[in-house]
């Protein structure tokens, strides 16, 4: 079944996910780390080869007014590289709350015991399945 990676990315850590059209679910799947404005290529490489993704979804970082901001060019120039890198098309999801929505639903995790606070370093990957989430949803 083909599925789709979202990305929540970041200065120091892009998140990664992975969903599918058929549930319209997506799960948090690795936390990146970013060194000098590069993310971690192989691992990122890794990725995808076991996941066989056919799309990708990055999160378009809006302003509360929807107007772009610097981390907006950030994110359009990761995914350039990946639509380059991987030959597939990229499209944007707004990521606005999607941040605040993860770290309710780690806080919800950590009060029924399933995640720990040394989980939070996932947060970002955690955005990143929200922000799919909210793709899926689009009609």
């Amino acid at each position: 079944m083909s599925c789709l990676f979202g990305f929540d990315v970041g200065t120091k850590v892009v998140g990664v996910a992975v969903g599918n059209r058929l549930t319209g679910t997506a799960r948090a799947l690795a936390a990146l780390p970013v060194r000098d404005g590069t993310p971690d290529w192989q691992a990122l490489d890794t990725l995808r080869r076991e996941w066989l993704p056919s799309e990708l979804v990055v999160g378009l970082p809006l302003d509360n007014d929807g107007k772009e901001q610097p981390m907006t060019r950030t994110a359009r120039r990761f995914a350039e590289q990946i639509a380059e890198r991987y030959g597939i098309t990229v499209a944007f999801a707004d990521e606005r709350m999607s941040s605040q929505e993860a770290a309710r639903r780690f806080a919800a995790a950590r009060a029924a015991g399933t995640r720990k606070r040394s989980d939070a370093k996932s947060i970002d990957a955690e955005a990143a399945a929200v922000i799919l989430e909210s793709y899926l949803l689009q009609p």
